[in-house]
């Protein structure tokens, strides 16, 4: 999904300059340095320990690393060719700002691309999925991309490969900046509102269920994972195969020893 989407970014010169919004643990930017000279590439996250995970990976010993923040990014208009933020977006309090900082500081005729999620296609799907997170529709998207000022917008839908529902999982979205584009510098923001008690209390709420949804999406993958060995499936490249990782051979091993132990108790 990663490379796929990065096709959008357009990166047709290792000497352009990148940013990579919400980096995370690097697992993007690593896709980014595959084209980039690594010393042409900023990542900016808000969290300081995962990206001390990021700084640690040998091929982004090069790269620039910010902590910051996507709704307020700490460089000039005008800086950057290349803008890329993946599974980011959902965590922003207020999307429209954080594209509108894209669009802000790419140059003109540069690109900004974001993947993120969207939102299930069925009820209770969306019930779960907006109470934990921000899960956009392709609208939405659309939408935001547009009032910051895109033009050229392209589409591309992204699933991982155990992924079989009818409605889609996931999309990387591109927009160019206008050649002749003029922005103004957002130099006085307006202060965030102090938060209510039925705003703390949904805050609390959601980081509960998103505490609980990352620990349970570890064996909804797996499951996912092991009826996608059992389907007709394309022919893909052997480094895209998807295999288990580490948590969940760890979350499988739990798994079978408490099947295991309900057994034993069972058979008594």
């Amino acid at each position: 999904m990663r490379d796929e989407s990065l096709r959008l970014a357009h990166f047709d010169d290792a000497n352009l300059k990148v940013i990579d919004v919400g980096s995370g643990t690097g697992f993007t930017t690593q896709g980014i340095v595959r084209h980039i000279k690594s010393e042409h590439v900023t990542c900016l996250d808000q969290s300081p320990h995962q990206m001390k995970k990021a700084k640690q990976k040998q091929d982004l010993q090069g790269c620039q690393f910010i902590l910051g923040d996507a709704e307020n990014i700490p460089f000039s208009q005008n800086t950057f060719d290349r803008y890329v933020s993946a599974g980011s977006i959902e965590y922003w309090p207020d999307p429209q700002q954080g594209i509108n900082e894209a669009y802000r500081v790419i140059k003109p005729g540069g690109i900004a691309l974001m993947i993120g999620p969207l939102e299930p296609g069925n009820k209770l799907g969306r019930m779960i999925a907006n109470s934990w997170m921000l899960f956009p529709t392709m609208e939405q998207y659309q939408q935001w991309f547009q009032q910051a000022g895109f033009t050229d917008i392209e589409i591309k839908y992204i699933r991982p490969q155990w992924f079989h529902g009818k409605h889609e999982y996931g999309v990387a979205i591109a927009g160019k900046k206008s050649p002749d584009a003029i922005v103004h510098e957002n130099i006085v923001r307006p202060q965030p509102e102090k938060l209510t008690v039925g705003q703390r209390l949904k805050t609390f709420f959601r980081v509960v269920i998103g505490s609980l949804a990352g620990f349970i999406f570890i064996p909804v993958a797996l499951f996912g994972y092991f009826l996608n060995l059992f389907r007709k499936k394309e022919k893909l490249p052997g480094k895209y195969s998807e295999r288990l990782n580490g948590y969940q051979v760890m979350a499988l091993i739990f798994i079978f020893l408490v099947i295991g132990v309900i057994i034993y108790f069972l058979a008594r």
